[in-house]
């Protein structure tokens, strides 16, 4: 599965058995995470999420007291399956240069689902990061936390430093492209023009 996909819907345990609360969060963030992606955040309502979810509004609000509480956990939720996405497919690689390459043609993969609508992170920012803090600093950390793995990938080449920025810019440039062309092929652009930034560096 690509990064920032939603995951599977949570079970509900053995059949016929109620829902844990754990499951239960599940389920919700699941469906919020597809609605909000497909529509943005301020255009999907409780009343929606709670149809789509299958869970009375009292659960809903149980579960999250807030809409924030709801958009965070699915920002969350976003940033483990872009990193475990991301450092599955690195982590295959056989050479530092690779690894490093290995970004785009997760991007590749990425771009190329039918349900890409662009990073859910700047999606957020873009419609909250205004006006809610807590949407801003989380979709600040994910960013931060890109960049310092790609800082890391670019030490154990053994390349200058300087290199890093570069090739996070290149990957963030990239998404932003595709969402707006609907087109995948700004990841083979954006590896292209990686394979020149990391040759120049060596």
């Amino acid at each position: 599965m690509t990064s920032e996909q939603t995951m599977t819907t949570a079970s509900s345990g053995p059949a016929g058995a109620p829902a844990t609360p754990a499951s239960v969060r599940d389920i919700i963030v699941d469906a919020a995470d597809r609605l909000y992606y497909a529509k943005g955040i301020q255009s999907v309502g409780m009343d929606e999420l709670r149809s789509a979810a299958g869970v009375s509004l009292k659960r809903l609000y149980s579960a999250f007291p807030s809409k924030e509480d709801i958009v965070l956990a699915v920002m969350e939720r976003r940033h483990e399956l872009w990193t475990t996405g991301v450092s599955a497919l690195v982590d295959d690689a056989e050479t530092p240069r690779d690894r490093l390459l290995a970004i785009y043609d997760y991007l590749a993969g990425w771009f190329s689902d039918d349900s890409f609508r662009g990073c859910g992170f700047i999606n957020a920012f873009g419609e909250l990061g205004g006006v809610s803090p807590a949407v801003a600093t989380i979709t600040r950390e994910h960013k931060a936390s890109f960049q310092d793995y790609v800082a890391d990938l670019v030490a154990d080449a053994g390349a200058p430093a300087s290199l890093a920025p570069q090739l996070a810019i290149l990957a963030e440039g990239a998404q932003t492209t595709a969402a707006i062309t609907g087109s995948p092929e700004a990841a083979l652009h954006a590896r292209r023009a990686a394979e020149t930034l990391i040759d120049a560096s060596s």
